[in-house]
């Protein structure tokens, strides 16, 4: 008999999107005592992260960057917008969009989150090369 004669597609051992799922959901209950001094949920310092790249994006472009529906991302920007950390406005240009900017509390904000990269790491008990690696499947299944 084959190798592939034994393999059961619907055992979850066999499933790729299992382990997914729990590192997914791990990854993020390792980040949530590093976020909670700084007031911000998971979803909330992916947003950061792309407003301190930015610095000024329309919602849209927001959305398409962190694969978030407007109807996930519109409540979370509000939440965000009352704690001072972007402000929302409509476009000169095409009234429509609306653009996010950082507000200097959203830069502040940046200094006090810069070791959560390097804690992160020492969470995740993966060599460099392994982490580039698994970055780069990732994506590729993104």
């Amino acid at each position: 008999m084959a190798v592939n004669d034994c393999f059961d597609p619907l055992k979850l051992e066999n499933q790729i999107c299992f382990p997914l799922y729990v590192a997914a959901k791990e990854v993020v209950k390792r980040y949530r005592p590093l976020l909670d001094p700084l007031g911000l949920t998971y979803t909330q310092y992916i947003a950061m992260m792309v407003m301190w790249e930015h610095k000024s994006v329309t919602v849209g472009k927001l959305c398409e960057l962190l694969c978030l529906d407007t109807g996930t991302l519109t409540p979370m920007l509000k939440k965000m917008e009352a704690a001072g950390l972007v402000e929302r406005r409509r476009s000169k240009d095409d009234e429509r969009s609306v653009i996010v900017s950082i507000t200097e509390t959203g830069e502040a904000l940046r200094a006090k989150a810069s070791e959560i990269p390097a804690r992160m790491a020492q969470c995740v008990s993966l060599s460099t090369e392994d982490a580039v690696k698994l970055l780069e499947l990732l994506n590729k299944i993104r």
